[in-house]
């Protein structure tokens, strides 16, 4: 049935809508102060090329471009792997020691068939614009790639991935008492949202891009989405509240429409930012990012108020994206200890009771859940997405995760050959 339903997504959606950002640039001890870990024969592959490479600037090195040059065609590759070098943003300091990952001995044999060909890993990475590729199990690594010269020491940006991220802080906040409830407006935690349509706005309905606040995010340079990046991680607006409150005008009632809109995750990392009094990259150290061993400090972009841009703008390193992964796939339990609890993960990333939500009406394919996208079918697997290619797919039953970093030329829709990887990785690997 998981089958048929991918088969299903890659003939009628896309691998979707999700936010634009970046991430940001601290002085610590980071991955690029780290060494392959993993011995010959059995680790990390590397290649110093891949598709398009002429176009992505790899004849004077893959550039990282500037703030404004940073989304071009001939920087992705650069700037996706050092967004922190371009825009400012707090330090996620890594644990000490970090928690070991097994390997497997060789690759497993991952075929299928793509538009009346057969296809592999290597085939797949030959025409996709993929910088970084891990399939893991357990706690043990099956593939890792590299591609366009990066390697296991550069950091990639997360895209709205970050947004799953936000969800699990805010599901750890409730249980630490720090947010009292998901039905809690908004307003009860940030007041300079009171009198507001998103200070009226609760969580769960902010959780499930279901505010029915009118929020554009076409990926246009022109629409919301624009705005509020220029507000936020490109530091143009003043930040914090004040970054949220231009979005301001009701168009269905809350809970009652399912609409893509990155402003309300950035609404509920202010939420998190005052109930915590602190900032969330610490709180992601603190929670998440040490108990799970993380080999490297990631970065979190943040605005001129100093707030994290919750929407987006994670960096980290490709083995630490699929420990968050794996600890997602174990439903928030690390090697024995519940980190995340495990009854928000089950909540966050099932499919949603309510018709809005569900799969192949929220979207044609996927469902929404809190912050997280919900396959289709009757076994349980969810997706962190985000502009450009960046994935994170997870199969709980089989404690599985693909992580993809990618740098693909247009921003969100087209037809992607993910999904049918994801499928043979499911018929390989679990069979």
């Amino acid at each position: 049935m998981a089958h048929r339903l991918i088969r299903r997504w890659l003939a009628t959606a896309t691998l979707a809508a999700v936010a634009l950002a970046a991430c940001a640039a601290p002085p610590a001890r980071d991955a690029s102060q780290l060494t392959p870990s993993a011995a010959a024969g059995s680790g990390p592959r590397f290649s110093p090329g891949g598709p398009d490479a002429d176009d992505y600037g790899a004849d004077r090195g893959f550039p990282s471009g500037d703030r404004t040059t940073f989304f071009s065609v001939p920087f992705l590759v650069g700037s996706h792997s050092a967004l922190d070098t371009v825009f400012e943003a707090h330090v996620v300091p890594h644990a000490d020691p970090p928690s070991s990952l097994a390997r497997r001995g060789s690759e497993p044999a991952i075929q299928y068939y793509y538009e009346g060909t057969a296809a592999d890993v290597d085939r797949y990475l030959s025409r996709n614009p993929t910088t970084g590729l891990i399939i893991a199990r357990d706690d043990t690594i099956l593939v890792e790639r590299y591609q366009y010269g990066r390697n296991d020491r550069h950091r990639f940006t997360s895209w709205s991935m970050a947004k799953t991220v936000t969800s699990m802080l805010v599901g750890i906040a409730i249980a630490e008492g720090r947010i009292h409830s998901v039905d809690d407006p908004a307003s009860a935690y940030v007041p300079g949202l009171a009198g507001t349509e998103y200070g009226g706005t609760s969580l769960r309905h902010l959780l499930e891009m279901s505010s029915g606040v009118r929020f554009v995010e076409v990926y246009s340079g022109r629409d919301d989405v624009a705005r509020l990046a220029r507000d936020t991680f490109l530091q143009l607006g003043s930040g914090g509240v004040d970054a949220v409150t231009p979005f301001n005008e009701r168009a269905v009632p809350a809970g009652t429409k399912f609409s893509y809109a990155s402003v309300e995750t950035e609404v509920l990392g202010l939420v998190l930012r005052n109930a915590i009094g602190r900032p969330v990259a610490d709180y992601l150290s603190e929670k998440i990012w040490k108990p799970i061993g993380a080999e490297a400090d990631a970065s979190w972009l943040i605005d001129r108020a100093g707030q994290e841009v919750t929407f987006c703008c994670i960096n980290a390193v490709l083995r630490d994206y699929a420990r968050l992964g794996l600890l997602l796939a174990h439903d928030g339990n690390w090697r024995g200890r519940q980190i995340i609890p495990a009854t928000w993960i089950a909540e966050a990333t099932r499919v949603r009771p309510e018709a809005h939500l569900r799969p192949g009406v929220a979207t044609p394919f996927f469902g929404y859940g809190y912050q997280t996208w919900i396959f289709p079918g009757e076994r349980r697997m969810f997706a962190l997405l985000g502009v450009r290619g960046q994935a994170i797919f997870v199969d709980p039953e089989h404690r599985l995760v693909l992580v993809q970093t990618a740098v693909r030329k247009q921003a969100s829709g087209g037809r992607t050959e993910l999904g049918n990887l994801w499928e043979a990785v499911l018929r390989t690997v679990t069979n």
